[in-house]
This record gives C-alpha cells, structure tokens and sequence, in this order.
C-alpha cells in the first residue's frame, strides 16, 4: 500500500450540496478500491492566479490515503470525465512528505481548536 495526495478543483459555480456530493463520490471510490483515508481538508473558494476554464476561483480539497497503486488510475479516470473537477493532481509521498503532511495535520487541528 503506498501513501498518496491528491488535490483536485471543482468548479465554482457548484452548490453546498453538490460540492458535498462530489467528493463524497470521490472519497467512496477511493474506499471501494481498498483506500484507507488518513486526512481530507476543504480549502474553500480559492482565486487562481490565472483562469482556468474561463472561471477565475475553485473549490478546493485534499485527501491523504493509502492505497494499492492500480486504484489512482480508477479514480483519474472519473475525474477527467466529471465535468465538475477542474484540475487534479496525485503525488505518492516519500517518507519525508509523510512527516510533513503530519506536521500539517497537527498544525491545523491545533488551529481549529483555538477557534
């Protein structure tokens, strides 16, 4: 099982609810091929710095998770034919990537919980 992330675009123009049920859709493909989901993040409405799509902001999320490597090709698969993912990007993470997304994690919990 190696160690991924992936960062993917959805289009600003979605709903609350449709932004929930696409990576809901994402998240369950992932499950289905074996994942073992560690972290996601929603980074919100994000301005690009150039247009993509003629659209000049996007809604963006992450998720971290181990999974045999034939499921990353599954899910790029749907996410070049989903018309509301914009961009995507998997990287498999090295041992020190690991230790960072960590620290990152801990960062970020620590800051939800002063708020």
């Amino acid at each position: 099982m190696n160690h991924y992330e992936t960062v993917f675009i959805l289009n600003p123009v979605l709903s609350e609810e449709q932004i929930k049920e696409t990576v809901k859709k994402y998240e369950d493909i992932l499950v289905s091929k074996g994942a073992k989901m560690i972290s996601k993040e929603d980074w919100g409405l994000k301005k690009f710095a150039y247009a993509i799509q003629h659209k000049k902001s996007g809604f963006y999320h992450l998720f971290e998770y181990t999974v045999p490597g034939e499921a990353i090709n599954a899910m790029e698969v749907e996410f070049r034919r989903d018309e509301r993912i914009m961009r995507y990007l998997t990287v498999k993470l090295d041992k020190h990537a690991i230790a960072w997304a960590e620290k990152r994690r801990n960062r970020n919990t620590k800051q939800k919980a002063k708020a």
